[in-house]
Protein backbone atom coordinates (compact mmCIF):
# COMPACT_ATOMS: atom_id res chain seq x y z
CA UNK A 1 0.00 0.00 0.00
CA UNK A 2 1.26 3.45 -0.92
CA UNK A 3 1.72 6.07 1.81
CA UNK A 4 2.39 9.74 1.14
CA UNK A 5 5.23 11.50 2.96
CA UNK A 6 6.89 14.94 2.67
CA UNK A 7 9.56 13.27 0.50
CA UNK A 8 7.17 11.47 -1.81
CA UNK A 9 5.37 8.15 -1.53
CA UNK A 10 6.58 5.12 0.35
CA UNK A 11 5.20 1.58 0.33
CA UNK A 12 4.16 -0.73 3.14
CA UNK A 13 3.42 -4.44 2.87
CA UNK A 14 1.68 -5.67 6.02
CA UNK A 15 1.48 -9.30 7.11
CA UNK A 16 -0.93 -9.73 10.01
CA UNK A 17 -0.59 -12.31 12.75
CA UNK A 18 -3.75 -14.19 13.71
CA UNK A 19 -4.05 -12.47 17.10
CA UNK A 20 -1.42 -9.71 17.06
CA UNK A 21 -0.12 -8.05 20.20
CA UNK A 22 2.47 -5.85 18.43
CA UNK A 23 3.23 -4.21 15.09
CA UNK A 24 6.84 -4.45 13.89
CA UNK A 25 7.82 -2.05 11.10
CA UNK A 26 10.95 -3.15 9.22
CA UNK A 27 12.85 -1.35 6.48
CA UNK A 28 15.76 -1.87 4.13
CA UNK A 29 19.31 -0.59 3.89
CA UNK A 30 20.57 2.13 1.56
CA UNK A 31 20.70 0.07 -1.61
CA UNK A 32 18.67 -2.96 -0.60
CA UNK A 33 15.03 -3.98 -0.51
CA UNK A 34 12.48 -5.38 1.89
CA UNK A 35 12.98 -8.89 0.48
CA UNK A 36 16.45 -9.20 2.06
CA UNK A 37 16.78 -12.66 3.58
CA UNK A 38 17.23 -11.43 7.14
CA UNK A 39 14.15 -9.20 6.95
CA UNK A 40 12.07 -12.08 5.59
CA UNK A 41 13.36 -14.38 8.34
CA UNK A 42 12.45 -11.84 11.02
CA UNK A 43 9.01 -11.44 9.46
CA UNK A 44 8.37 -15.18 9.48
CA UNK A 45 9.56 -15.71 13.06
CA UNK A 46 7.63 -12.73 14.37
CA UNK A 47 4.40 -13.72 12.62
CA UNK A 48 4.67 -17.09 14.33
CA UNK A 49 5.10 -15.25 17.65
CA UNK A 50 1.93 -13.19 17.21
CA UNK A 51 3.53 -10.03 15.83
CA UNK A 52 2.14 -8.31 12.74
CA UNK A 53 4.94 -7.12 10.44
CA UNK A 54 5.02 -4.20 8.03
CA UNK A 55 7.91 -4.15 5.54
CA UNK A 56 8.36 -0.54 4.51
CA UNK A 57 9.97 0.82 1.36
CA UNK A 58 11.16 4.36 2.00
CA UNK A 59 10.59 7.12 -0.58
CA UNK A 60 14.25 7.35 -1.66
CA UNK A 61 14.30 3.68 -2.64
CA UNK A 62 10.96 3.94 -4.37
CA UNK A 63 12.52 6.69 -6.50
CA UNK A 64 15.42 4.35 -7.32
CA UNK A 65 18.03 6.19 -5.27
CA UNK A 66 20.75 4.13 -3.59
CA UNK A 67 21.37 6.57 -0.73
CA UNK A 68 18.87 8.26 1.59
CA UNK A 69 20.29 11.77 1.31
CA UNK A 70 19.55 14.17 4.15
CA UNK A 71 19.02 12.39 7.47
CA UNK A 72 16.57 15.10 8.49
CA UNK A 73 14.39 14.49 5.44
CA UNK A 74 14.69 10.73 5.78
CA UNK A 75 13.59 10.87 9.41
CA UNK A 76 10.69 13.19 8.54
CA UNK A 77 9.47 10.80 5.87
CA UNK A 78 9.88 7.80 8.18
CA UNK A 79 7.79 9.44 10.90
CA UNK A 80 5.03 10.08 8.37
CA UNK A 81 5.13 6.41 7.40
CA UNK A 82 4.90 5.31 11.03
CA UNK A 83 2.00 7.65 11.70
CA UNK A 84 0.11 6.12 8.79
CA UNK A 85 0.84 2.58 9.99
CA UNK A 86 -0.48 3.43 13.44
CA UNK A 87 -3.72 4.61 11.86
CA UNK A 88 -3.96 1.41 9.86
CA UNK A 89 -3.43 -0.79 12.93
CA UNK A 90 -4.85 1.22 15.84
CA UNK A 91 -4.35 -0.21 19.30
CA UNK A 92 -1.19 -2.13 18.45
CA UNK A 93 2.03 -0.98 20.11
CA UNK A 94 4.85 -0.29 17.66
CA UNK A 95 8.42 -1.53 17.43
CA UNK A 96 10.45 -0.31 14.49
CA UNK A 97 13.65 -1.53 12.91
CA UNK A 98 15.50 -2.58 9.83
CA UNK A 99 18.88 -3.50 8.48
CA UNK A 100 21.94 -1.28 8.05
CA UNK A 101 20.81 2.27 7.20
CA UNK A 102 17.28 1.20 8.08
CA UNK A 103 18.46 0.38 11.59
CA UNK A 104 19.94 3.87 11.84
CA UNK A 105 16.73 5.67 10.92
CA UNK A 106 14.79 3.44 13.31
CA UNK A 107 17.11 4.40 16.18
CA UNK A 108 17.09 8.11 15.36
CA UNK A 109 13.29 8.32 15.26
CA UNK A 110 12.26 5.80 17.93
CA UNK A 111 11.27 8.31 20.58
CA UNK A 112 9.46 10.64 18.18
CA UNK A 113 7.56 7.69 16.69
CA UNK A 114 6.48 6.48 20.12
CA UNK A 115 8.10 3.10 19.49
CA UNK A 116 8.47 0.62 22.33
CA UNK A 117 11.78 -0.68 20.98
CA UNK A 118 14.08 -1.05 17.99
CA UNK A 119 15.32 -4.15 16.14
CA UNK A 120 18.64 -3.17 14.55
CA UNK A 121 20.04 -5.69 12.07
CA UNK A 122 23.60 -5.27 10.75
CA UNK A 123 23.89 -1.87 12.40
CA UNK A 124 26.66 -0.03 10.49
CA UNK A 125 28.75 1.15 13.43
CA UNK A 126 31.17 3.03 11.16
CA UNK A 127 32.11 3.24 7.48
CA UNK A 128 34.43 0.37 6.49
CA UNK A 129 37.97 1.11 7.63
CA UNK A 130 36.91 4.26 9.52
CA UNK A 131 36.32 3.19 13.16
CA UNK A 132 36.89 6.77 14.32
CA UNK A 133 33.56 7.71 12.69
CA UNK A 134 31.47 5.76 15.17
CA UNK A 135 27.67 5.92 15.06
CA UNK A 136 27.25 4.33 18.49
CA UNK A 137 25.53 7.50 19.63
CA UNK A 138 22.52 6.64 17.48
CA UNK A 139 22.12 3.36 19.34
CA UNK A 140 22.64 4.89 22.76
CA UNK A 141 20.39 7.84 21.95
CA UNK A 142 17.40 5.81 20.79
CA UNK A 143 15.64 6.30 24.13
CA UNK A 144 14.08 2.82 24.01
CA UNK A 145 15.41 -0.74 24.31
CA UNK A 146 17.42 -1.75 21.24
CA UNK A 147 18.25 -5.24 20.00
CA UNK A 148 21.33 -5.36 17.79
CA UNK A 149 22.07 -8.42 15.65
CA UNK A 150 25.40 -8.19 13.81
CA UNK A 151 27.85 -10.57 12.22
CA UNK A 152 31.36 -10.83 13.61
CA UNK A 153 32.79 -10.36 10.09
CA UNK A 154 30.87 -7.18 9.32
CA UNK A 155 33.24 -4.62 7.71
CA UNK A 156 31.02 -1.87 9.12
CA UNK A 157 32.01 -2.93 12.64
CA UNK A 158 30.23 -4.44 15.61
CA UNK A 159 28.73 -2.36 18.42
CA UNK A 160 29.72 -2.84 22.04
CA UNK A 161 27.42 -4.54 24.54
CA UNK A 162 26.97 -1.22 26.31
CA UNK A 163 25.52 0.28 23.12
CA UNK A 164 22.29 -1.74 23.20
CA UNK A 165 19.79 -3.45 25.46
CA UNK A 166 20.86 -6.74 23.88
CA UNK A 167 23.69 -7.45 21.46
CA UNK A 168 23.78 -10.68 19.47
CA UNK A 169 26.98 -11.28 17.48
CA UNK A 170 26.67 -14.17 15.03
CA UNK A 171 29.89 -16.00 14.18
CA UNK A 172 30.84 -16.17 10.51
CA UNK A 173 28.22 -13.65 9.42
CA UNK A 174 28.97 -10.58 7.32
CA UNK A 175 26.93 -7.45 6.75
CA UNK A 176 24.23 -9.29 4.78
CA UNK A 177 23.39 -11.74 7.61
CA UNK A 178 22.59 -14.43 5.04
CA UNK A 179 24.52 -17.40 6.44
CA UNK A 180 21.79 -18.33 8.95
CA UNK A 181 18.90 -15.89 8.55
CA UNK A 182 16.56 -18.14 10.51
CA UNK A 183 18.68 -17.52 13.59
CA UNK A 184 18.33 -13.76 13.06
CA UNK A 185 14.58 -14.24 13.05
CA UNK A 186 14.61 -16.44 16.13
CA UNK A 187 16.69 -13.96 18.13
CA UNK A 188 14.44 -11.07 17.10
CA UNK A 189 11.19 -12.83 17.99
CA UNK A 190 12.60 -14.04 21.31
CA UNK A 191 13.69 -10.53 22.31
CA UNK A 192 10.30 -9.07 21.45
CA UNK A 193 8.51 -11.71 23.52
CA UNK A 194 10.82 -11.59 26.53
CA UNK A 195 11.87 -7.92 26.65
CA UNK A 196 9.13 -5.89 24.98
CA UNK A 197 5.90 -7.80 25.59
CA UNK A 198 6.05 -7.85 29.40
CA UNK A 199 5.97 -4.05 29.50
CA UNK A 200 3.04 -3.60 27.12
CA UNK A 201 -0.67 -3.45 27.72
CA UNK A 202 -2.64 -5.76 25.51
CA UNK A 203 -4.47 -4.02 22.66
CA UNK A 204 -8.17 -3.53 23.33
Amino acid sequence: MEIETPSGPGLAEIDDAAEPWLLLALTHGSAGGVDAVDLLAVRDACLAAGVSVARVVQPFRLRGARAPGSAVRQDEAWLALMSALRELRPGLPLVQGGRSNGARVACRTATAAGAAGVVALAFPLHPPGRPERSRAGELRGAGVPVLVVNGDRDPFGVPERADADRLVVLPGEGHDLKKDPALVGTESARWLKTRIRPGLRRPS
